[in-house]
């Protein structure tokens, strides 16, 4: 069964935006099913866009600012 955009729901979602790109923290169900976490990275392009890139390491700023969104997204799981 191929993907459905349709059926995929966001529950929740929360970004943490910087000089270099963006972390986003979201909650999400697909047809109804468990709610799942998700934490993606974009950075900016040469134009200020954003670009969908591997989260990898975080630095410890990173993780601090994302970490209350981590704990108000379990809250909405």
């Amino acid at each position: 069964m191929p993907y459905d955009a349709s059926l995929d729901k966001e529950v929740f979602a929360k970004s943490n935006e910087n000089d270099d790109g963006k972390i986003t923290v979201s909650v999400h169900s697909y047809n109804n099913g468990p709610k799942k976490l998700q934490i993606v990275r974009e950075n900016r392009d040469q134009e200020g866009g954003f670009r969908f890139a591997k989260l990898g390491r975080m630095t410890k700023d990173e993780a601090q600012a994302i970490l209350p969104f981590i704990q108000e997204a379990l809250s909405s799981m």
